[in-house]
């Protein structure tokens, strides 16, 4: 049997490792700025494309095989959305694509996921989270992609039941390299970036299926894949790549 002093200990060593690499990322980012007589938290490289990012709000993202029914940027919690419903004609699909592009040098994913949640209750009545699992998947790296790896995307996938409708969720960060749904791993990322003059941009991607109510996740988790891969893919193509189209 497990003692608890033991699971005690294996817990605080989970938190401590992450706690310690941030800290020696801290320490190598910050000691050679300040010893130039500058802090590369006040002047953190630029993102060299903000102006795609910035455009998807007005646009959203085409995706090939959908149709694009509807397009407007939401105000979610304080936050301006590009909101998107997708269309495809076989079999007869309708999805919701959410996507919050970062805003400026200094803009970081923080409570997207809290948000989301505070605006589908406002919405729908009622915001019921169950059966969230994780999903993942690779997409190819662009042809202007520095690094010829597949890119490994993480996400929360889950289901959200309404008062009207219920729905199965993918969400995640989609970075030029891959994504995860915690704003920790952009933040590790970025700072490694920085150290190398770069920087590592972000678009938040929340993709709403509809499914029967009370329904189980696993019938639309092919369609979720193909979805958030496609997603990845444009992304990486464009607006998180480093010579956009």
């Amino acid at each position: 049997m497990i003692s608890f002093s033991k699971v005690l200990k294996e817990k605080q060593v989970t938190y401590i490792i992450p706690l310690v690499l941030l800290l020696l990322l801290l320490a190598m980012g910050a000691v050679p700025s300040y010893l130039k007589g500058r802090w590369e938290w006040k002047q953190p490289p630029p993102v060299t494309t903000l102006k795609e990012l910035k455009k998807i709000r007005k646009t959203g993202l085409t995706i090939p095989g959908w149709e694009t029914t509807q397009q407007a940027e939401q105000q979610v919690g304080e936050h301006k959305w590009s909101l998107q419903v997708l269309k495809q004609a076989s079999p007869p699909t309708q999805v919701i694509l959410l996507l919050l592009p970062q805003n400026g040098p200094k803009d970081q994913p923080e409570v997207e996921w809290t948000e989301i949640n505070g605006w589908g209750r406002l919405r729908w009545g009622k915001w019921d989270i169950a059966q969230e699992r994780s999903l993942e998947f690779s997409v190819k790296p662009s042809q202007t992609a520095s690094s010829t790896a597949d890119a490994l995307v993480k996400t929360r996938f889950f289901r959200v039941s309404t008062q009207q409708d219920t729905f199965a969720i993918l969400q995640w960060y989609a970075f030029p390299n891959g994504g995860n749904p915690s704003p920790l791993h952009w933040f590790v990322k970025d700072q490694l970036a920085q150290l190398q003059k770069r920087r590592n941009p972000w678009v938040a991607v929340s993709i709403m299926i509809p499914i029967e109510p009370l329904g189980n996740i696993e019938t639309t988790k092919s369609l979720a894949q193909s979805l958030g891969e496609t997603v990845q893919t444009r992304l990486m193509a464009n607006a998180l790549s480093s010579n956009p189209r």
